[in-house]
């Protein structure tokens, strides 16, 4: 199994994040990186660095307008007068409630303030002078792992930071500028007829879900922390089962709080027989280790023991797999939870 992983990813070093009301260090930093690159180091994962494959894949999934946004809003902020040190919306354009099921042309609003609000669903995506680097740099990532399993590879992993399951067409939400999972389950739809994103992380990937809502060929399914009281609030019900000639290929399995580890296994048990029943060819894995019960954002009673069961049952099923990184916010917790899936895996599907 290659890993993928390029340096320039550390470049987004952000100093801002508002919870519950207050401006925080925010979890999600180049720590993480660190700690993982250590954890999976005695799985003898050596990160390979991405080969730049350009745009093209990026904007198979990402409005071009935005993508124009995420590159030079840093520098437009910074032309304001008392601007603070990163970009942050201090408004936000009326969307609707429920997924996206198409992105929307460019904003009216041709100032940068106008365009944050339209672009940066809320606080948790801060943007600094290095952030489109790095999230470039990321979806490269996960690109080159797709590119991998496309070329023969069994199983790829791409360790993305910042993570992507958040990002809509046109819009940056929850660390998440680049929605690396849909980037590369659309370059795995070019020799697989079905593709499955398959989501763990203990946050529902809202933009994941909203990317693929109307179509068929892209299976989406997640199990995650109930949202109707927790992040992202607005999508990962159960009674959204996609819209269109997407109907029914859309899953969502919120688990209440306290959820433990049986709920946690049983529910990756019931999405691994969906994806057998939709008959998919390739799976792209959206791997959050923040379900964990030590990670700062988890709600959920899960152990690390948990993991490596998941990971077993992810590797049975014996299909092309790209692992794409997502959350885990405690480096202890992560650094247990990720390479316990990723032996289970590996030994699973003898790769």
């Amino acid at each position: 199994m290659k890993l993928f992983f390029s340096d320039t990813q550390l470049d987004h070093r952000p100093k801002q994040f508002m919870v519950h009301g207050r401006i925080v260090d925010p979890f999600e930093n180049p720590d993480r990186v660190t700690a993982l690159l250590g954890a999976l180091e005695p799985l003898e994962l050596a990160p390979t660095e991405p080969v730049d494959f350009g745009r093209a894949p990026i904007l198979a999934v990402h409005a071009d307008h935005y993508v124009d946004f995420l590159q030079e809003a840093y520098d437009r902020f910074m032309e304001l007068p008392s601007h603070g040190p990163e970009v942050l919306p201090s408004i936000h354009a009326y969307r609707g409630a429920g997924p996206d099921l198409a992105p929307r042309g460019p904003p009216r609003p041709t100032g940068i303030l106008g365009r944050a609000g339209w672009y940066v669903g809320d606080m948790a995506c801060a943007i600094m002078e290095g952030t489109f680097r790095a999230a470039y740099a990321s979806a490269q990532a996960a690109i080159a792992g797709a590119e991998a399993v496309l070329a023969g590879e069994q199983a790829a992993f791409a360790l993305c930071r910042p993570p992507g399951h958040h990002a809509y067409a046109d819009r940056a939400s929850g660390f998440c500028f680049f929605n690396n999972a849909a980037i590369a389950a659309e370059i795995l739809r070019r020799s697989f007829a079905k593709v499955a994103v398959i989501d763990f992380d203990t946050h529902h990937g809202d933009g994941t879900q909203a990317i693929f809502y109307a179509r068929a060929d892209v299976f989406y399914g997640s199990v995650h922390t109930d949202t109707s009281a927790y992040y992202p609030h607005f999508a990962g019900y159960a009674e959204e089962t996609g819209f269109g000639e997407g109907e029914g290929a859309n899953l969502n399995l919120p688990l209440a709080f306290g959820a433990d580890d049986e709920a946690f296994v049983d529910a990756n048990h019931r999405l691994a027989l969906a994806v057998q029943a939709h008959g998919v060819d390739a799976v792209v894995i959206s791997a959050g280790w923040d379900a964990h019960k030590d990670d700062p954002l988890s709600r959920l009673s899960v152990t690390t023991a948990a993991f490596a069961r998941i990971g077993e049952v992810w590797g049975k099923l014996g299909l092309p797999t790209l692992i794409v990184q997502e959350g885990g916010y405690s480096l202890a917790a992560t650094a247990e939870a990720a390479p316990a899936f990723v032996a289970a895996f590996r030994e699973a599907a003898a790769v």
